[in-house]
């Protein structure tokens, strides 16, 4: 409220009509209400993004787990593969 009686006066002292100071008051109220954020809808957002990184950081990290599980499962195949390619090989050279 002291802005918007700082910014009459101020308009008013610059010789600007009372009717176009009452209209860019009413103006800036109206976009100041829809356009810029709160303090408190800043905070409101900062709650929610970090709640959604924590989510977010917890679904990577099951994800990492699985794929660590199923490289090692793959790992260890090829390897057993791998491991009796070589003792057949070695029973059908001697």
């Amino acid at each position: 409220m002291k802005m918007e009686l700082a910014l009459y006066t101020a308009l008013i002292s610059i010789n600007v009509p009372e009717p176009k100071a009452h209209a860019v008051i009413e103006a800036m109220e109206s976009d100041m209400q829809t356009l810029l954020a709160t303090k408190s809808d800043i905070s409101i957002l900062e709650h929610r993004l970090t709640s959604n990184i924590s989510t977010l950081e917890h679904r990577l990290t099951a994800e990492i787990a699985k794929a660590d599980v199923r490289l090692t499962i793959r790992m260890g195949v090829m390897l057993s593969a791998t491991i009796g390619i070589m003792i057949a090989a070695m029973k059908f050279i001697h």
